[in-house]
């Protein structure tokens, strides 16, 4: 497209967007980021179902590192449309199951990784402490661990969901709903002002997730919890100038 086709097709992804029969009619807006949600968030509980115990397991007894890091490289590397493409031609087939299932894959790496970080990077010495204090295994994980490492999980999910809230537009590939059908059916149709009406609304909601999740990990956060912008200077106090007899003034 030239300069003015891409004027025309951003203007026209606007006027699309601030259609209200756009958003409310079945199958609308509405309707397709229902779905997209759903298929988002499935996926993400599924990853951490799986991730979260395996991470905070082999964090706690510090092994497992190097399997950890091979896993983690293995599952990034297998894209989530040949995920697809092998589901289509085995028993789970087409549509937002199989759609869920690649994302949870997806997304199970960088949970997994930052929970393992996370939970192996507790010192030694404070969980020595608690067992002094009569902590039992599960009191010391849940009481003592899990609120070190809690940033560092917590990265590691925000990181997961803005990945699977951003490529579950593949679903409309495989006959699956949500937000990537209108970019799906704008190819079809060689509709540029649909195509990125449907990419504006997925970069929106995955920005959206990022800063849901960011709020989410500082309300968790332990500690005293201060936004940014507020935080207190510290004041430099100024040394004393010495005198000509060399004491301060």
């Amino acid at each position: 497209m030239d300069a003015g086709a891409d004027v025309s097709a951003f203007g026209e992804a606007v006027v699309y967007l601030n259609d209200p029969y756009n958003w409310t009619r079945p199958n609308g807006i509405l309707d397709l980021l229902g779905v997209h949600l759903a298929i988002s968030t499935v996926a993400v509980l599924a990853a951490m179902v799986v991730a979260l115990p395996i991470g905070i397991a082999l964090g706690t007894s510090g092994r497992g590192g190097g399997a950890i890091v091979v896993l983690s490289n293995v599952s990034r590397a297998v894209p989530t449309l040949a995920l697809l493409t092998l589901f289509a031609v085995s028993p789970i087939g087409f549509g937002n199951r199989a759609t869920t299932i690649a994302l949870a894959v997806f997304a199970i790496p960088p949970i997994l990784t930052n929970t393992f970080v996370g939970f192996r990077g507790v010192d030694a010495d404070v969980r020595e402490a608690a067992r002094a204090m009569g902590m039992r295994r599960g009191q010391i994980t849940a009481r003592v661990d899990l609120p070190l490492a809690l940033p560092l999980v917590m990265t590691g999910i925000r990181t997961a969901a803005v990945q699977v809230v951003a490529t579950a537009g593949l679903a409309a590939l495989v006959g699956g709903g949500g937000l990537g059908r209108l970019v799906n059916l704008g190819f079809g149709q060689q509709n540029y002002g649909l195509i990125i009406s449907g990419a504006i609304l997925i970069a929106g909601l995955a920005l959206l997730t990022e800063l849901v999740l960011v709020l989410v990990s500082w309300l968790l956060a332990p500690g005293p919890r201060r936004l940014p912008f507020l935080a207190p200077r510290s004041r430099s106090v100024a040394a004393p100038e010495p005198t000509a007899s060399g004491v301060p003034l």
